[in-house]
């Protein structure tokens, strides 16, 4: 291994915050699941139990819904206007804005994650998240009719009821927010599960939204397990909408749960194998900077991760080259040192994960050219890991690994780099490098997934829909669109006063 890349344990038992919270947050306290039954979180840099946290079930859930229901059929949060929802929202931003570095170690310890940026990056960009939203609660209403009857009509909007939230583990915090703020702003009340390796910061914020004025039932939080605390959710006849992030393999069970009970609506963001075409005028330069952020930010634990990068064969072979130079430099370590470009990956399942594929991609002929390899004994570390010569159809080109591992791919003309990019069953995401406006264009217009980056990478913002096409998905996180997601559409007419209508 490169001595650049450095094992990140030297300060295993550092920065660890005080833990606060591990109990369920239900009606507006910390309760022990009704089992009595807890799960272990673990520090990915050691393998080490940070804490054990309640590991709610169907009891649970059924504590967490009957409150939610209770807020949203007879509470003040559905009944408030707008502006009122919108102020106690911008408070519990300036809430969070003052726990920005316990926040951010937080989710370092849970998930591994960067503290140098959480605390630029995930954190006060959830502040943001509820800051548009909270200025977006007073804004929604709906719209006079022009009839073509002698009828007046007019649409109300109103917030679809109890929600779900089922979020993954590789964003802690950012699917928090995402999912929670617009349900807030609609006037909803709701569950979160947050993933069981990282339940920690969710607890906080639930106990920030308690400080912050939201009121008792509106947000509940339920940590356990999928098969149980999750199913639960995705199967109660009392709650009216699921919103998940994750596993597309996890999205067609809460499916199948939504319509096999209630036929609750569902929305779904779900896995990716996004590609990164690289044209021969590209900057070659910018074009490696950008395909190692696109694969290896948050250690390649990122639905959106570039996993696939089509590279033109005009520039393929220098492209390569710098690549594979350039990823040697990238330092694997403790994720609250600075220096360190990424830390472990999440738990000891998802590092066998990525080792099983890399083994894959040996056995299927593509060209192991750095990395590959698993980072000391202690913790979760991979070698940020390049294969070439990688066909299509493989394993490693087609699957969702989420991890640390890059696919090159050489392509030709720009049809053939088209297909290539949508040959794959998802379509979350994509990104173009080019100077030339005619091939941005058409490869834009060409590529089924929901958000198409041109030169550039990761380029999130509050107010741009994110979502999926194909098997990663339907419905849209951030934007108005989100918003849409927990309202419901309800239609008055009236006949014109002695104007026949029949």
């Amino acid at each position: 291994m490169e001595e650049n890349h450095c094992n990140g344990n030297s300060q295993s038992q550092l920065n660890i915050p005080k833990i606060k919270f591990t109990k369920l947050f239900i009606n507006g306290q910390f309760l022990d699941s009704v089992s009595g039954k807890t799960l272990e979180t673990i520090d990915p840099r050691t393998g080490e139990v940070i804490a054990s946290v309640a590991a709610g079930d169907k009891e649970d859930v059924d504590l967490a819904v009957k409150a939610a229901r209770e807020a949203f059929d007879h509470g003040p949060w559905p009944r408030m206007s707008g502006a009122e929802r919108g102020r106690i929202m911008t408070k519990l931003a300036e809430l969070i804005d003052a726990h920005v570095e316990e926040l951010a170690a937080l989710d370092t310890i849970d998930a591994g994650k960067s503290f140098h940026l959480g605390k630029i990056v995930d954190i006060p960009g959830a502040a943001t998240t509820l800051r548009y939203y909270a200025g977006a609660a007073d804004k929604i209403h709906g719209k006079i009719l022009k009839m073509s009857r002698p009828l007046h009509g007019y649409t109300l909007l109103e917030p679809i009821g109890v929600v779900g939230h089922i979020i993954p583990w590789n964003f802690p915090t950012t699917m928090f927010w995402l999912k929670v703020s617009p349900a807030l702003a609609a006037g909803c009340t709701m569950i979160v599960k947050p993933a069981e390796q990282t339940p920690l910061s969710a607890l906080f914020y639930a106990h920030l939204a308690k400080l912050a004025g939201i009121p008792d039932g509106v947000l509940n939080v339920v940590t356990g397990y999928g098969p149980t605390a999750g199913s639960s959710i995705a199967s109660h006849m009392d709650i009216d909408k699921v919103s998940f992030t994750g596993s597309t393999k996890v999205g067609r069970l809460i499916m199948q749960a939504a319509s096999a009970s209630n036929l609750k609506q569902v929305s779904l963001e779900l896995g990716g194998k996004s590609p990164l075409l690289i044209f021969d005028d590209a900057d070659i330069n910018k074009a490696v900077d950008l395909a190692l952020l696109a694969i290896f930010y948050n250690k390649g634990e990122i639905c959106v991760a570039g996993s696939r990068v089509l590279v033109q064969e005009g520039i393929y072979d220098e492209f390569v080259k710098k690549i594979s130079e350039k990823a040697k430099t990238w330092v694997v370590g403790d994720p609250f040192d600075p220096k360190v470009n990424y830390g472990p990956q999440v738990d000891k399942k998802q590092l066998d994960k990525i080792l099983k594929y890399i083994e894959h991609g040996k056995k299927e002929g593509a060209t192991l050219v750095t990395g590959g390899k698993r980072i000391g004994e202690v913790g979760y570390y991979v070698e940020p890991t390049i294969f070439t010569d990688v066909k299509e159809d493989s394993l490693i080109a087609q699957d969702e690994i989420f991890g640390p591992v890059l696919s090159v791919i050489k392509f030709n003309t720009i049809e053939e780099g088209i297909r290539s990019a949508n040959n794959t069953k998802y379509g979350l995401a994509a990104g173009i490098v080019t100077n030339n406006i005619d091939i941005a264009n058409t490869v834009s217009r060409s590529i089924r997934a929901g958000t198409i980056w041109l030169n550039c990478y990761f380029a999130f913002d509050a107010s741009c829909p994110f979502g999926g096409y194909k098997a990663s998905g339907f419905g849209r996180d951030s934007g108005m669109q989100a918003i849409h997601k927990y309202l419901q559409t309800k239609a008055v007419v009236t006949p014109l006063v002695n104007t026949p209508w029949l």
